[in-house]
């Protein structure tokens, strides 16, 4: 007998179905109605619902609530810190079925070396791992990256099972200006799906970059922006990370009305904060406290992102649809009590049932040695450019101010919040180093760095003592990349990255405790930030106060406050 053989016999009742959820109910994402019944599933998939059904194993769901999967629709898997295989353990279990993620990160280091990990690391997992292929490697010709991936060397990946298009677009500038490189890449994936990236933009530069086939979008932080953008035919992914916060202020469109043009995602989320608030389930319950219709908030963590990434096998609890499915304890409170994956019921032996995949890029970091001279600034007349962190944000302020000094050289301001930050090229490709100061760490001594540097991954260093800064950027290169806090001259937290410079190869829970410790170090030397690691992360990105874009598609590189 086929497959499709016993899904018949099993719909109709014929033959006992593999599986039966009985007792509970299922949220219908049609009708917003909860209904009592059965749930019937056949190897993969669904084939029984609205009735009664045997099955051959059958399970008790009294009192609960059977609600589709969750899909992810933008992340960055590296932001885990985590190897693809340890955030499906992580991530799975809280109802997460499906995500959709950018190697964005280990391709700037490793590229089609990176890209090809994930791919064959997506062929393993439990959850479906998507990958749409990374758009932006370089991201910027302001910094130095380890890889290079033109149209022709994303080309042989297009047709793998697990892509599923062109990912974020973030070079917006040269969409509109029509950059030759940015052209080749978006016609080669007309009529498939290519994934946004235009924070703040606007208007008519908006028009022309959605002209390009560009369809969806996780950068929107006002509700307004995410209105013209949907207007204009955009798909918009109300993002909640470690980091960027859109929710709340994403709120008010979060309508029945607006949810199929709306879905959910992370981008950048740790494992500390999964642990201590959840995935998108933290989301789901979240918008439901601040007032948001049930069928609104799970439409969008399903059926609709499905549908926005042409996935049109899941999503529903319906015959004949993907057996993605959590077993929730109430809509409002969305705690996953049971998860299948693919019709299966996820446990420690499934994982455990997984082949492995061998780890990349255990070198990759080549930065040469500093000491406490690399991080001089000179005095110049006037003001000093300054890095302006905003909280809850990846975006920063260009900021001026007049700083003191000491002897020849420009020194930190603790009384304004104005500390050191510098960037060390760690590829081995030119061994530059930039200097600049930041404000809003709240740090008041030591020092913080990391190899994790969007989106070059460069070593990003900040604190207050050159000689700690010093201390912090070398011992990165003894533990092959991560995070390192110091504090008068000793080291008092690290974590080793030595995948890529970006991933741990330790069990997520090691991550995570781990994490905790260095959140602790970190505000030891105190720092105010909720975050300060990702928070520095993203430091190394450019500063774009008001989207003035030249002539060439270029931000003016004078508007970038890292001097050197």
């Amino acid at each position: 007998m086929t497959d499709l053989e016993r899904f018949i016999d099993q719909g109709t009742g014929r033959e006992p179905a593999d599986i039966v959820l009985k007792g509970g109910q299922f949220l219908d994402l049609v009708t917003g109605e909860l209904v009592a019944s059965d749930i019937a599933i056949s190897g993969d998939r669904i084939v029984g619902t609205c009735g009664e059904y045997k099955g051959r194993t059958e399970i008790d769901i009294s009192g609960r609530i059977v609600v589709p999967g969750f899909i992810d629709t933008h992340l960055h898997i590296e932001s885990s810190l985590v190897t693809p295989h340890e955030f499906d353990r992580c991530v799975l279990p809280y109802g997460v079925t499906t995500v959709i993620c950018d190697p964005h990160e280990i391709a700037n280091v490793l590229g089609t070396e990176g890209i090809q990990f994930f791919l064959d690391s997506a062929l393993e997992t439990i959850m479906d791992i998507r990958v749409q292929l990374s758009s932006c490697v370089p991201a910027t010709h302001l910094e130095t990256s380890g890889a290079d991936l033109p149209i022709e060397r994303l080309l042989p990946f297009r047709d793998h099972p697990k892509v599923i298009g062109l990912a974020e677009f973030m070079n917006f500038p040269g969409v509109i200006h029509k950059d030759p490189v940015c052209l080749a890449k978006l016609e080669a994936f007309q009529g498939g799906h290519i994934d946004g990236h235009a924070p703040l933009l606007r208007g008519n530069d908006l028009n022309g970059y959605l002209s390009a086939g560009i369809r969806t979008e996780h950068e929107c932080t006002t509700a307004e922006e995410a209105l013209e953008k949907i207007r204009k035919g955009m798909h918009i992914l109300i993002r909640e990370g470690s980091v960027s916060k859109d929710l709340h202020a994403l709120m008010p469109i979060l309508t029945e009305r607006l949810s199929p043009f709306l879905a959910l995602c992370t981008d950048d989320r740790n494992p500390l904060d999964i642990a201590e608030q959840g995935h998108l389930d933290y989301m789901i319950r979240t918008a439901i406290a601040h007032g948001r219709a049930p069928l609104a908030v799970y439409r969008a963590a399903s059926i609709s992102a499905a549908k926005a990434f042409g996935l049109r096998d899941r999503g529903l609890v319906a015959p004949g649809w993907r057996a993605d499915l959590v077993v929730v304890d109430t809509l409002e409170n969305c705690k996953a009590e049971m998860v299948f994956s693919a019709g299966r019921k996820v446990d420690d032996a499934l994982f455990a049932n997984r082949r492995p995949v061998a780890p990349v890029g255990l070198d990759s970091v080549k930065a040469r040695p500093v000491s406490a001279a690399h991080f001089a600034v000179p005095v110049t007349e006037g003001e000093t450019p300054v890095i302006g962190v905003l909280p809850g944000k990846i975006i920063t302020e260009h900021r001026r101010y007049r700083l003191p000094a000491k002897g020849n050289q420009t020194t930190v301001d603790l009384v304004q919040d104005i500390v050191k930050v510098a960037v060390i090229e760690r590829h081995g490709k030119n061994g530059n180093h930039a200097n600049g100061f930041v404000q809003g760490f709240g740090l008041k001594k030591g020092a913080i760095a990391s190899t994790v540097g969007h989106d070059s991954h460069n070593i990003c260093v900040v604190g207050v003592d050159e000689d700690d800064m010093a201390l912090a950027a070398n011992r990165l290169g003894a533990i092959k990349g991560g995070f390192v806090v110091v504090e008068d001259g000793r080291v008092t937290g690290e974590i080793a990255l030595p995948v890529a410079g970006l991933m741990s190869l330790e069990p997520y829970e090691s991550v995570r405790d781990t994490l905790h410790h260095l959140r602790q170090a970190a505000f030891a030397l105190g720092a105010t930030l909720e975050e300060p690691f990702l928070q520095l992360a993203f430091l190394p990105l450019p500063v774009i106060p008001h989207l003035k874009i030249s002539d060439k598609g270029m931000v003016d590189v004078d508007r970038f406050a890292l001097i050197g």
